[in-house]
Parts: C-alpha cells; sequence; structure tokens
C-alpha cells in the first residue's frame, strides 16, 4: 500500500497519527540521552511514563476534574455562543450593537480575569469552568454568524417566492448551512476551553490539572508536571476526536 492510498484509508486515519507521535517520542529519548540533559530540565518519555504510573491516582483525579470543569464551560460556551451567533447573523440590528462588544471582550487576555473571578467565587471549580466559557463561546459565535451571514440570497428569495416562511427557510436553508461552519468552531472551541480551565486551575484553584501542574514545578518534578501535560493532550485529542466523529455523521452530505 503506498502513501496516497494510506491516507485515503481509514486505518490511515488511525496509524500515521500513532506512527509519527511514536518517531517523536523516540527522537526525544535518544536527544535526552545523548546531550545528557538533566531530568529537572527535559525528562525523556521514559521518565515521564514512569511519572505517569507513579502518580497515577493523582493524575486521573486532576484529570476528572479539569475534564468536568471544562465540560461544563464548553457546554455553556456552545448554548450561549449559537444563540449569539444565530443573533448576529440574522439581525442587522443585534450585528451592529452585540459584535463590537464581543470583539472589544475577546481582546482582553482571560488571564488577567482570573483572580477576579477567585475573589468573586473562591478558588473552586467554578472560576475554571466561567474561564473555559469564556474563551470557548467567541469563535462558536463569530462561526456561527458568518454562515448565516454567507447564506446565498438566491436561495432565500427562491424559498421566499415559493411561500416559505422565515422560519421554513432557516430550517431548509440556514441552519443546514451553518453547520459547517459550527462544527469547525467546536473542534478549535473545546481546545481552548481546556486551555481556559488549566488557566484558572494553575492561578486560582485547589485541584485539578493546572495545579497539579504548578505544585509539580514548584516542588521540580518536571516529569509529573510533563506527565500532566501529556495527559491533558489526550484529553484535548479525545474531545477533537469525538466532534470530528459527529461532524462526520451529521453533515456528510459537505464533504
Amino acid at each position: 500500500m503506498n502513501i496516497n492510498k494510506l491516507m485515503k484509508s481509514k486505518s490511515g486515519t488511525f496509524l500515521l497519527p500513532f506512527v509519527a507521535t511514536v518517531l517523536l517520542f523516540v527522537l526525544w529519548e535518544l536527544a535526552v540521552l545523548i546531550f545528557k540533559i538533566p531530568p529537572f530540565t527535559l525528562p525523556a518519555p521514559s521518565k515521564i511514563v514512569a511519572a505517569a504510573a507513579q502518580f497515577s491516582p493523582q493524575l486521573l483525579a486532576a484529570g476528572w476534574r479539569t475534564l468536568v470543569t471544562t465540560l461544563v464551560g464548553f457546554a455553556l460556551a456552545i448554548a450561549t455562543g449559537v444563540i449569539l451567533g444565530f443573533s448576529i447573523g440574522y439581525s442587522r440590528f443585534a450585528y451592529l450593537t452585540l459584535y463590537p462588544l464581543l470583539v472589544g471582550f475577546n481582546t482582553i487576555p482571560k488571564v488577567a480575569l482570573v483572580p477576579l473571578l477567585a475573589v468573586w467565587f473562591g478558588a473552586n471549580e467554578i472560576p475554571a469552568i466561567l474561564t473555559a466559557f469564556l474563551l470557548a463561546f467567541f469563535p462558536i459565535a463569530v462561526n456561527v454568524a458568518l454562515g448565516l451571514d454567507t447564506v446565498e440570497l438566491e436561495m432565500k428569495d427562491v424559498l421566499r417566492s415559493l411561500g416559505a416562511t422565515q422560519v421554513e427557510v432557516f430550517q431548509k436553508v440556514g441552519w443546514p448551512h451553518t453547520l459547517p461552519y459550527l462544527f469547525a468552531s467546536l473542534k478549535i472551541a473545546a481546545s481552548f476551553a481546556f486551555v481556559g480551565s488549566v488557566i484558572s486551575e494553575s492561578v486560582a484553584s485547589n485541584g485539578g490539572m493546572g495545579y497539579l501542574i504548578v505544585q509539580a514545578s514548584s516542588s521540580f518534578d518536571v516529569p509529573l508536571a510533563f506527565a500532566a501535560l501529556l495527559g491533558l493532550a489526550i484529553l484535548g485529542i479525545l474531545l477533537y476526536g469525538f466532534f470530528a466523529v459527529i461532524e462526520k455523521r451529521v453533515i456528510y452530505w459537505a464533504r
């Protein structure tokens, strides 16, 4: 099987990233051995795996908390982003009123809001949920609005000439046209939600992956910190893959 056939096959979808990941870790291990890099500077993958096995209960507990806070914030972001996106995409008044406010709010570094959230809600899960929400909802809202705004006017005019109502135009044209934009934004926003949770946990929290990374770094347990980072990468890939699978099943016609 040549490389082109492998890329087009289902097995290639999983095999090629797996091979690339294994090659990366092999080169990483060799580089650490050859250049004699100390573990407190850059641990070898073998050291990271050993730390993950040794501290697996702590990693699982922290990973579960980060996953829950991320999913809750992400769910809020989806609901808010879709509603705002539809409002901006369908209403010129909402576009002129809300869109500049969203852009201005999005330019504020969310890490600067975390101490305020901690003061308001305490060092618990709520600041992590809100930070995940604040980072994730903007790309969803913008992409949904873009999907509605780029619907061809001719298609709307044809349906209206046939007697379709505004709701029917949305069902037949607006919603299907928006779905590819929505799923594209969900895959991006999922990563943003994880970033938001970890930022909050590392600044103002008493648990989660961000808190574990800060604690491990402060005690110079760098292999444990890298194990937590790899755990976050795995969680992000799984959530991205979930939406990629749903996308293929829901909007197969777009391909």
